[in-house]
């Protein structure tokens, strides 16, 4: 019982509610790290479904192999972000590459970053700070997609944040999902600032959120997942690869965080 008031002590991360913006980068590693961001992606709108979010693709960069160099995804329903925030790191695999012949393992990376999706009353953003181009959509190879300037790219001058967006074939729905997309990564960047003023003194593993920091590994040839941050090995790779045991590794961090918040009540 004195455990259950304790964690309801707790501060609450008034985020925790929110939609999500989830953004998958390839990282080092070449062809292989897109194909497992695409992978990534796969983990994540599996896990999606058997909460009963809703996963939509807003901005997708491929390459001709069926990698995928970028990737934006709006996922909204229940508590997202309380579950998809310690998603944010550096992800590393390794596997032998199916262009590999010899046989070698290889080692790649791809970055996933997850932001809150911000409401109109979580940030305003004044016009005059912002810079908007228009241009034609690119397609993979370069070529020009459509003949009209329906791409559009968003800069917010203050802070140098650049929000391209070339999905849709209307300018206007491209501008609108670009604001969405910024006022995000603004609102997320002001969360950063203030986290990082409170975590001054001291250092959360898990809720840290640092995306230079690896945080997992999921090794093909062994069969295993391990998360860096609670020392937690699941053996049963292909299981958190379609997001159905994804949830073990999530419910451990959480179990983390909360531990790592009662100690510091404590001290």
């Amino acid at each position: 019982l004195e455990h259950q008031i304790k964690l309801t002590l707790i501060p609450k991360d008034t985020d925790d509610s929110k939609n999500a913006i989830l953004e998958i980068r390839a990282g080092t590693g070449g062809d292989e790290a897109a194909l497992f961001a695409a992978d990534l992606l796969g983990m994540y709108k599996g896990y999606a479904a058997l909460r009963g979010w809703r996963f939509e693709i807003v901005e997708l960069a491929e390459n001709d192999i069926g990698g995928m160099k970028e990737v934006i995804v709006e996922v909204s329903g229940n508590d997202v972000f309380s579950r998809l925030k310690y998603e944010s790191g550096v992800h590393r695999v390794q596997r032998v590459p199916a262009t590999e012949a010899s046989g070698r393992v290889h080692t790649s990376a791809a970055t996933v970053a997850v932001l809150p999706e911000a409401e109109d009353v979580d940030m305003t953003i004044n016009e005059q700070d912002l810079r908007i181009d228009v241009y034609r959509s690119r397609g993979a190879g370069g070529q020009s997609v459509n003949t009209t300037d329906s791409a559009v790219r968003i800069t917010h001058l203050p802070t140098g944040v650049v929000v391209a967006m070339q999905d849709e074939r209307s300018q206007i729905k491209n501008r609108a999902k670009a604001m969405k997309i910024l006022k995000s990564r603004l609102y997320d960047l002001q969360r950063q600032k203030l986290d990082n003023e409170r975590a001054a003194d001291r250092k959360s593993q898990v809720g840290s959120g640092d995306r230079s920091e690896r945080i997992r590994t999921y090794n093909f040839p062994q069969g295993r997942v391990t998360d860096h941050r609670v020392n937690i090995t699941l053996y049963k790779i292909s299981d958190v690869m379609n997001g159905s045991a994804l949830d073990e590794v999530v419910d451990a961090l959480i179990t983390e965080e909360q531990a790592e918040k009662l100690a510091s009540l404590d001290m």
